[in-house]
């Protein structure tokens, strides 16, 4: 890392006039190093500040200008579709497949006159008032989170220099552009130095567009190096980013592997249902006496078949998730990132602001050769202060040593520190080029004084800039090249400061299983020596990524073998995220500054810190908006509780749904009928699914999240719902076919047989059993005991107690089923090691 700083003696000036405001050119206060005021114009400057007309240019608008243009409709407001109105979230709530499966059995119901089994449509209800009330309610609160973490815009207004939100950008505004801005506008530069745009995200060019005096800026490209000023000339949906992307921009929640896997259960579940229903009412009207009762039915048949709340208790286990979020001050673009969390098994930190607090703080300067001290800090002074946006590591250095009382030298050429060169670069009138940056990349190798200092420093997880300066060529570096010859100046250390928390989060992510990689652009030895003392430890020495091979596979092979990785370039980041997620790996990356763009776009989850750039906070799936790294752990735990929740959930409805299918398939065969009512079957999911899967979709399950999620559920679910089925249909039948119990004790039979089913599958779903799920089931079962005691409740339920061997029936089915759906877990680990072992076998060859 450096820079270059060039000083001469300022040539006499009569009569010189004073600026008007501190800030009013780019390099204001550098003739004086404490008072940001100079009546000093450099050079340079009057090259790029062309005299033109009006104030645009030089003294921004005025307070009437602006107004006039607001009222001209020449804001920068955005009609924004990507965030949906009440009206708009209650229909995607309410005009779902599901309900329209369930409204339309309703009116089945009526049209059977059986009116008491439409019970099941309270679903659609709940559905529909719960899902519009958390959506609402999740995009209240991320609304608070959004002001906090809102970008805004600098332009100079009345002569002086402002904050404003970047919706009040106007036509004309002077828009000030420093490094790590995102430009929101469309503009003409009318001012720049050393102005890099990265217009990636626009046009797809990779490198950065240096920018000179007059080109055009486009809204969506953010600075990567230097600064300027651009006049607005288009705003709002004009611009170029808008023109674009507002056909495109439209509300699209990010799709999840959950919801993925969800979806293809219900398109098969769409597809079986209406077979299966036609197929069963033509059977039931040969069994039936009334077309009715046939109907009636066939009704119940379907609404089991139905999974109606999984799509809602889905949903409100990613509104919880990001809930608990935004408490954790933690702002999730998507519902969807909270499950995206959990998948992540790689995290890429970069150190500053994770491992360390972002604050750096001056420590002191080693003279090289035969340079002076005093002269030494002096220009280091001069150089922190030829910047009127410096970094955090040249405010450092000018907080740490102050004004030493020189004479003041007059800027004649600045290079604005870049992450790619990792140096900056001044000139001053007579005194020729300073350049300030990385040791390893301004220390000539044959500078054995420099070079051992910078090793010692180093592995003392020191930060180390080097001072250099350089008279040839006098017109300075040409762009990223460095001049031929240098003489070394000194080498100053700095320190960061650790974050209290570093060492138990990254001890928190050890444990879980959840690989660290340490990307700086710092030396990989001082990076090294600071993961080390944060507790981070590794089998590998540090890498330098300079040394890093340029092939993909090449690539991947180092990012898994090491922990610690030095010097790398921005381009870099974003390639190794890439060569982990080709070896499979879900990778999340942090980052707070313009350097890290690239990595966090590209990332499965990208987490911005909330003082970061604004153009890290646009492209991050994550924004920590108070920087807290303690954090991320409460971000894995919510996405880990998501993924687990919805997998006990779903395992629920899936079971209903195969023994549903299973019944009407049978019941279809033996020409008999239906075993359950509609409101009988309704009874066995409010107790066995609906009611308990609720407190599932909720509960603190934050153990470790395996792949597979639908094959999972269908291994356990399938073969569960083909017992509890099984089981179910041999006692209602040999009850009617060996005893003498009505239709209405046989149904009572079948649904106290599923209902017990029901709970076991809830019991297994339920692992590990902790006391509030045992008083879970406990209580479901006491409240079918219940509705059995009450008369009222058992007549409206048509359930008639049923005495003698059907009985014997109801049990022996019960424990048959029962007991081998509680070894089904057990099964499917003993085929899950057996197909693991096998693969290993066919991948050794």
């Amino acid at each position: 890392m450096w820079s270059r700083v060039r000083f001469s003696h300022p040539a006499p000036i009569s009569n010189p006039a004073p600026l008007a405001h501190p800030l009013a050119h780019p390099l204001a206060g550098v003739g004086d190093l404490r008072v940001m005021e100079s009546p000093l114009r450099p050079q340079w400057q009057d090259a790029m500040m062309p005299d033109t007309d009006g104030p645009s240019t030089q003294r921004g608008l005025s307070d009437s200008e602006v107004a006039e243009r607001i009222a001209a409709g020449q804001a920068n407001t955005v009609t924004d579709p990507t965030d949906r109105t009440v009206a708009q979230i209650v229909r995607a709530n309410v005009l779902t497949p599901v309900n329209a499966i369930m409204i339309v059995l309703f009116v089945l119901v009526l049209v059977s006159g059986h009116w008491q089994d439409g019970l099941f449509v309270g679903v659609v209800f709940s559905n529909a008032v719960i899902g519009v009330t958390q959506e609402v309610r999740v995009r209240r609160e991320l609304a608070k989170l959004e002001v906090i973490t809102a970008a805004d815009a600098t332009v100079i207004r009345n002569d002086a220099t402002v904050k404003i939100g970047i919706a009040e950008i106007v036509i004309d505004d002077l828009v000030v552009l420093a490094t790590g801005d995102q430009a929101s506008v469309d503009g003409t530069l009318v001012a720049c130095t050393g102005l890099q745009m990265d217009e990636s995200m626009l046009t797809g060019e990779a490198e950065p567009v240096h920018k000179l005096v007059g080109d055009t800026v486009m809204s969506g490209s953010f600075v990567v190096a230097g600064h300027g000023r651009a006049v607005t000339t288009a705003v709002g949906d004009d611009s170029y980013a808008n023109s674009l992307t507002t056909e495109a921009r439209t509300f699209n929640d990010a799709e999840s592997l959950l919801r993925q896997a969800i979806n293809r259960i219900l398109r098969w579940l769409t597809i079986i249902i209406p077979v299966a229903s036609a197929l069963l009412l033509i059977s039931l009207l040969g069994a039936e006496d009334r077309w009715q009762d046939a109907l009636q039915g066939t009704v119940a048949a379907a609404v089991a078949m139905v999974p109606d709340g999984l799509v809602l208790l889905t949903s409100l286990a990613f509104v919880a998730g990001v809930l608990e979020l935004t408490k954790r001050n933690a702002l999730a673009k998507q519902l969807s990132t909270v499950e995206i969390l959990a998948r992540v098994d790689v995290l890429c930190l970069d150190k500053t602001g994770t491992i360390t607090t972002g604050e750096i703080r001056y420590v002191c300067v080693h003279p090289l050769g035969d340079a002076d001290a005093d002269e030494v800090r002096a220009i280091l002074v001069r150089i922190a202060g030829a910047d009127d946006s410096p970094n955090a590591t040249m405010s450092a250095i000018g907080s740490g040593l102050g004004d030493p009382g020189a004479a003041s030298w007059s800027v004649e050429s600045v290079e604005p520190f870049s992450s790619a060169r990792k140096w900056s670069a001044v000139s001053f009138v007579g005194h020729g080029w300073f350049y300030i940056g990385a040791p390893d990349f301004l220390l000539a190798a044959a500078d054995a004084e420099g070079q051992a200092l910078m090793t010692e420093r180093s592995n003392a997880g020191m930060r180390l800039l080097a001072l250099v300066s350089s008279a040839d060529p006098p017109s300075g570096p040409n762009r990223d090249e460095l001049p031929a010859t240098t003489t070394a100046l000194a080498i100053v250390e700095l320190e960061d400061e650790l974050r209290h928390d570093a060492a138990e989060i990254l001890a928190y992510f050890a444990a879980q299983d959840v690989t660290l990689k340490v990307i700086s652009g710092d030396n990989h030895e001082a990076v090294s020596a600071i993961a080390l003392r944060a507790g981070l430890r590794s089998e590998t020495a540090a890498i330098d990524a300079r040394s890093l091979p340029q092939d993909a596979d090449g690539l991947a092979d180092a990012m898994e073998a090491a922990t610690v990785f030095g010097r790398v370039a921005p381009r870099q980041k974003q390639a190794m995220v890439r060569a982990l997620q080709s070896r499979g790996h879900v990778v999340a990356m942090t980052g707070d500054g313009v350097n890290d763009v690239l990595a966090l776009k590209d990332a499965d989850l990208g987490i911005a810190m909330g003082s970061g750039s604004a153009a890290t906070r646009s492209v991050a799936d994550l924004v920590l908006t108070d920087d807290s790294f303690s954090s991320l752990p409460i971000v894995v735990d919510e996405g880990r509780k998501v993924i687990n929740n919805v997998e006990r959930v779903a395992n629920l409805f899936v079971t209903k749904a195969v023994y549903a299918v299973l019944l009407t398939l049978l019941i279809g065969v033996v020409d008999s009928p239906f075993p359950f009512l509609p409101r009988q079957l309704t009874l066995i999911g409010t107790f066995s699914i609906g009611v308990p899967g609720f407190f599932l979709a909720l509960a603190p399950e934050v153990e470790r999240v395996r792949d597979g999620f639908m094959w999972r559920v269908l291994r356990f679910s399938v073969p569960a719902g083909l017992l509890a089925g099984a089981a179910t249909f041999a006692a209602y039948q040999l009850a009617r076919a060996t005893t003498d119990v009505t239709l209405a004790e046989a149904r009572t039979l079948a649904t106290l047989t599923l209902l017990g089913l029901g709970l076991v599958v809830l019991s297994v779903t339920s692992r590990p059993l902790t006391s509030w799920k045992i008083i879970l089931v406990a209580a479901m079962a006491a409240g079918y005991g219940v509705i059995l005691m009450v008369p009222w409740t058992r007549h409206f339920f048509e359930l008639d107690l049923f005495t003698g061997l059907a009985w014997a029936y109801a049990a022996a089915a019960f424990v048959a089923a029962g007991t081998l759906i509680t070894l089904l877990p057990k099964w499917e680990t003993r085929i899950e090691a057996a197909v693991g072992s096998i693969d290993r076998r066919v991948r050794r060859g």
